[in-house]
């Protein structure tokens, strides 16, 4: 699933950001948030016109993203069979 697709509120683990071409800047930019396989992550709430930005949680920090960057990253639900 993506991590725009994810109910607000439940929690969720990183599996992977997926890359759009070689060397691409925002996936990078992504992993060095904290955006990693393993790591816990939670939709907090979203934006009041067209649901941007995209208030997400990532282990204790909070960023604001924009849809399609959040649709980048993989995510399972907590306690899902991997």
């Amino acid at each position: 699933m993506k991590l725009s697709e994810l109910p607000r509120r439940v929690a969720a683990i990183v599996e992977s950001v997926e890359d759009a071409m070689p060397n691409d800047a925002i996936a990078r930019r992504l992993r060095e948030l904290g955006f990693v396989a393993g790591e816990r992550v939670e939709l907090m709430a979203a934006g009041p016109f067209t649901a941007e930005p995209l208030l997400v949680q990532v282990g204790f920090t909070r960023f604001a993203l924009r849809r399609v960057e959040a649709a980048r990253v993989r995510v399972a639900m907590a306690g899902d069979p991997a």
